[in-house]
């Protein structure tokens, strides 16, 4: 056995397997970060946000472990209401160029791949995750 293997070994800096749960869980992270980023409002406070979100949905998903593979629309949908509450609406849809501004929505509410969509327009304008690739207004 290798010293780095020694399991007792105080400098031993490996990490076991994460769980599917953990996964589920920075993957949504992750998605929702890129998408704040990408409308450059990854500020501290907005990112507690997604911290809180976070955790409060790693309970729901340790109730419902089939419900993993709807938390990353559950965090999006979660961090924009944290936002709306504190700032306004997020994220602005970048596909109306007239009326008043309005944000976008995230579907489906409670399922796998989900995306921003425009209501008024009809369209679907990134998945989460995706919204660099979207134009912003």
């Amino acid at each position: 056995m290798a010293p780095h293997d020694d399991p007792g070994d105080p400098d031993d800096t490996s990490v076991g397997p994460v769980s599917p749960l953990e996964q589920a869980l920075h993957a949504a992270r992750a998605l929702v970060l890129a998408d704040l980023a990408a409308r450059e409002v990854a500020e501290a406070d907005v990112v507690s946000l997604v911290e809180e979100s976070v955790a409060h949905r790693r309970w729901w998903v340790e109730q419902w472990p089939e419900g993993a593979r709807f938390v990353a629309g559950l965090i999006a949908q979660d961090v924009q209401d944290a936002l709306l509450e504190r700032y306004g609406r997020w994220p602005l849809c970048p596909v109306c160029g007239s009326g008043d501004p309005h944000a976008l929505e995230v579907e489906p509410e409670l399922g796998p791949d989900p995306h921003w969509v425009c209501h008024l327009a009809g369209v679907k304008v990134a998945a989460v995750g995706s919204l660099g690739g979207a134009a912003s207004t």
